[in-house]
């Protein structure tokens, strides 16, 4: 695979990126959150700012410590199994899926109030179709639109806050002193606030996304995405809630859900306001689908270079972007578009609770990452109470969307089940093939010749799958390490060709390790184990070129997690799995 070096995203790129998918939901968080909560909307909005605090932390720790793409993938591929941390990228994908085409549909209904000729769906199509150009380009030339659209955005959303504060301060209180005093209508303030929060959740989605293309990004570039996000979504949703209930009649709120914020511009500086808010959200919510495609790419790659996926992924064309995973891509929202005949309710459902699933699990991840790499360097931590109330969080906000919506929950599961279906192939596809051989020369004998030709083919693709070598470097003797090790290849790998290096100095003496690995290769006899001893300084160098010389890929080379005192980064290792 060619390899292309491309400059990395500085902060405002890669804050723009990743911002224009969490800043689109203050086109419609609002009106949400005030169906359900009321008067008292703005505080469940604040309620959401907490925990995207907390998970602040939870992400930077965690990035911090493995900074590789993939998100809640790559944290519980380095800390659990593969068949966990795949559940995690299917529900990712599912997200950005489902994400990429109700903010292209929603962007379109915007343009069809603009310009009400169009026609939706082929206008969703064409959108699509334009930012799956613009994603082959390569993610420098996504991340000059992006910031365009940011820029725009943010100072639209900037401009209807000064617009409404100078609208209250020449006509009074009186409309929200009305809706203060009005009876809350879903049972109580306690309840308003819990449906209220679990509505607002939607609020954060794309926060994930950073983590998803972390190594196109300039170092220490990432937590300040975090911070930057958190600062967006914690000031605008809350303030524009606040502002709506001092303006806008909560009755007349349900009659204008679909661009209230529209309407509310319309109301404070007239109608080029809300025009310009119009044509504001047909671009940021066009910026999210953006959003998708490179987020999507980042975690498919990782997936296929773990050979979760087929190889033919791994394409890439001379601006190093994998057209092929992108094309997909395409094709999958196209045909869910046309499935779903432009449903985006029954598409909301499968947003809603595959992002929060994958929040969930990225704070799962993080609870494991301090049990079982205690010793992994990281730049910040969260503490393990607040990484606990941020799951429990998240937990009470599935059940809440759950509660508000249950069909759209059965949606979800629709399309998540055959998802698990085929990551599931892919992972037993050895397994599926030696079955199928069997079966093949058990029930067809009279067709022997058909019979010798499937099997060569089937032979021939399960070699193919099982002749990649797995390299597990080891410090020395530790025998329990290496049987984890050996339970870990044989747990999670298809291949069960495993050479163990050490990397020892000058007279150092492995005659205890030699007789370990004996031991071991009788206790695991369909693991072929090969053991090398070579003399020098582990590092990034002897990785690179035990890589090269050996034609293994680094995400296929394994160590321990390292210590405090490890002179080196993960991120400097190229790739190197965790996984003890």
């Amino acid at each position: 695979m060619k390899k292309v070096l491309d400059k990395k995203l500085n902060e405002l790129q890669a804050t723009a990126i990743c911002g224009n998918d969490i800043s689109s939901s203050c086109l419609y968080v609002s009106a949400l959150t005030i169906m359900y909560a009321g008067q008292y909307a703005w505080i469940s909005l604040l309620l959401v700012a907490v925990v995207l605090f907390l998970f602040r932390k939870i992400y930077g720790e965690v990035v911090g410590a493995i900074p590789l793409n993939g998100g809640a993938y790559n944290v519980l591929l380095n800390t659990s199994s593969k068949r966990l941390a795949s559940l995690a990228a299917t529900l990712t994908v599912l997200s950005y899926m489902a994400t990429a085409v109700i903010s292209a549909s929603e962007g379109m209904h915007y343009l069809h109030g603009i310009a009400p000729g169009i026609n939706i769906t082929i206008a969703t199509i064409i959108v699509l179709l334009t930012f799956t150009g613009l994603a082959i380009l390569g993610i420098g030339e996504s991340a000059i639109v992006a910031v365009v659209i940011f820029i725009i955005h943010l100072s639209t959303l900037t401009l209807l806050v000064l617009a409404s504060s100078w609208f209250i301060m020449n006509n009074g209180l009186d409309t929200f002193n009305i809706n203060w005093s009005l009876p809350v209508s879903t049972g109580g303030i306690v309840n308003a606030l819990f449906l209220g929060f679990s509505a607002a959740m939607l609020g954060i989605s794309g926060f994930e996304s950073s983590a998803n293309f972390v190594e196109e990004q300039e170092q220490g570039v990432f937590p300040k995405t975090l911070r930057n996000m958190w600062a967006i979504v914690s000031f605008f949703n809350p303030v524009i809630a606040l502002l709506l209930i001092c303006i806008i009649p909560l009755a007349h709120v349900g009659e204008h859900q679909e661009s209230l914020l529209a309407y509310l511009g319309h109301t404070t500086g007239g109608s080029w306001l809300g025009y310009l808010i119009s044509v504001d959200a047909v671009l940021v919510l066009c910026g999210a689908v953006l959003t998708s495609f490179v987020g999507v790419s980042g975690l498919l790659n990782r997936m296929t270079l773990d050979r979760i996926l087929p190889n033919y992924f791994l394409k890439q064309n001379k601006r190093g972007s994998n057209y092929r995973i992108i094309i997909s891509f395409l094709i999958l929202c196209v045909s869910v578009l046309f499935v779903t005949a432009g449903n985006l309710i029954a598409l909301a459902g499968v947003y809603t609770f595959s992002f929060l699933a994958v929040m969930g699990l990225f704070g799962v991840g993080n609870l494991l990452l301090k049990f079982k790499r205690k010793k992994l360097p990281r730049p910040e931590k969260a503490r393990g109470i607040s990484v606990v109330l941020a799951v429990s969080l998240i937990i009470a906000a599935f059940i809440g969307n759950v509660q508000l919506n249950v069909s759209s929950f059965y949606t979800f599961i629709k399309y998540l089940i055959p998802s698990l279906l085929f990551i599931s192939i892919m992972l037993n596809r050895s397994f599926l093939i030696k079955v199928l051989i069997d079966a093949l020369e058990y029930f067809y004998k009279p067709l022997r010749r058909m019979v010798i030709f499937s099997n060569r083919y089937l032979m021939k693709m399960n070699k193919k799958i099982s002749s990649q070598e797995l390299v597990f470097f080891t410090k020395g003797d530790d025998v329990a390490i290496l049987n984890k090790v050996m339970q870990y290849v044989q747990n999670n790998e298809t291949t069960k060709k495993l050479k163990i290096v050490n990397i020892k100095s000058e007279g150092e003496n492995n005659d205890l390790l030699i007789i370990d690995l004996k031991v071991l290769d009788r206790a695991y006899p369909e693991i072929d184990i090969e053991f090398i001893e070579l003399e020098g300084v582990f590092g990034p160098t002897i990785i690179n070129e035990l890589s090269e010389k050996w034609n293994i890929p680094k995400n296929f080379m394994f160590i321990g997690s390292p210590g405090d005192r490890f002179s080196y980064r993960v991120a400097e290792l190229g790739g190197v799995r965790l996984i003890m």
